[in-house]
């Protein structure tokens, strides 16, 4: 706890490209991961964004998270820095579903 603020534990996911996991994001939720790999442009052929959590639940399966995700290009915010480029990437996702698989 830090200035009366608790932190919430930070969440690691691994993203998973057919069978192999190369990119390892890390947020507060899963969704959290799956925007900053969306604004990176890492999906797998069906155009899914597919994110395994390290961590087990209490039945012993890895949870896998399932997004549809998107880039945009948009203008800068009017109070955006002067070092801003015109238009910047904007990430948006949703999720499409969670599956449990009991080995990786």
């Amino acid at each position: 706890m830090k200035g009366g603020i608790t932190m919430a534990a930070v969440k690691q996911c691994s993203l998973r490209i057919g069978s192999k996991e190369g990119h390892v994001f890390t947020g507060r939720s899963p969704r959290a991961a799956a925007l900053k790999a969306a604004s990176r442009g890492l999906k797998d052929s069906e155009g899914l964004i597919k994110l395994r959590e390290h961590s087990r639940k209490k039945d012993g399966k890895w949870r896998v998270h399932v997004f549809k995700g998107k880039v945009e290009k948009v203008r800068k915010p009017a109070n955006a820095p002067s070092w801003m480029p015109d238009m910047i990437n904007k990430p948006s996702v949703k999720k499409a579903r969670v599956d449990k698989l009991n080995k990786i």
